[in-house]
């Protein structure tokens, strides 16, 4: 029997043929796609499938993507192949804008868009650049990225930590570089997700979003936890995925939709 077929670079593993839906999952910044490791396989109808981007992990000796707009080319040509049902963007923070300037980019090239685009605990972007880390020194940084390192799970390392840092330098400046004029509204669904107790982006800042989606297809929720809540996958913010990725495959025509792409 030959060996299965690696999955792009781009993607941890190759997404499942059976999949009714696939949910694309973009890192935090600084860190790679394994941060998701306590999230489950599938949300509601999707399954969930971790990107991987240059410069990190088991892609460490490739060079920082740059701005945003230049990483939204080749990730949307990696995954272009797996658009072909139902599918949506989550990104947290600095992580939900790449995946913004993806969705952005598929919608200007007349590409196949996401049904639903999941921004956590971020400004739009004619308001931003905005966020805390944007006025650190390196050496803040470090600090930011131990905590970070230990609310993943991990025991932060000096060599790791400092070769980290370049990557999360490189994130911070790509988003300090994004910024639109005025807003664009996407054909899909828009999920704008804040946290309550989050100090880092408070859910009153997220209201912008509004205008990137159709009237009544912006939704924005405020969840219960702090700004990394998120990495544990809580049951609040897993349903309201799955429930969105649901409603996604309903109006796709449902079971109906995912028999033909099976």
């Amino acid at each position: 029997m030959p060996p299965a077929p690696r999955p792009p670079r781009w993607l941890l593993r190759k997404p499942q043929d059976d999949a009714p839906a696939r949910l694309f999952c973009l890192p935090y910044s600084g860190t790679g796609a394994s941060m998701y490791h306590r999230w489950p396989q599938r949300v509601g109808p999707a399954e969930v499938i971790r990107i991987q981007l240059p410069g990190r992990e088991n892609r460490l000796r490739e060079p920082h993507y740059g701005t945003y707009e230049e990483l939204a080319g080749p990730l949307t040509e990696a995954l272009l192949p797996y658009l072909d049902r139902p599918f949506g963007f989550f990104g947290h923070c600095a992580g939900a804008l790449p995946g913004f300037a993806a969705a952005l980019h598929l919608y200007e090239q007349g590409l196949p868009t996401p049904d639903a685009v999941f921004i956590s605990s971020q400004v739009s972007p004619h308001d931003g650049p905005y966020g805390r880390f944007l006025g650190l020194t390196d050496d803040e940084l470090a600090v930011e990225l131990t905590a970070l390192v230990r609310a993943m799970g991990g025991e932060p390392h000096p060599a790791l930590i400092d070769m980290s840092l370049g990557v999360l330098r490189g994130d911070v400046e790509a988003n300090r570089a994004y910024h639109l004029d005025k807003p664009v509204r996407l054909p899909g669904a828009l999920y704008a997700v804040g946290w309550d107790a989050d100090k880092e982006i408070r859910p009153g800042q997220m209201t912008g979003w509004d205008q990137y989606a159709a009237p009544g297809r912006c939704h924005l929720s405020v969840l219960p936890g702090e700004h990394y809540a998120f990495l544990d996958a809580p049951e609040a913010l897993t349903s309201l995925l799955g429930e969105a990725m649901q409603r996604a495959l309903d109006e796709h025509g449902g079971a109906d939709a995912a028999d033909s792409v099976a």
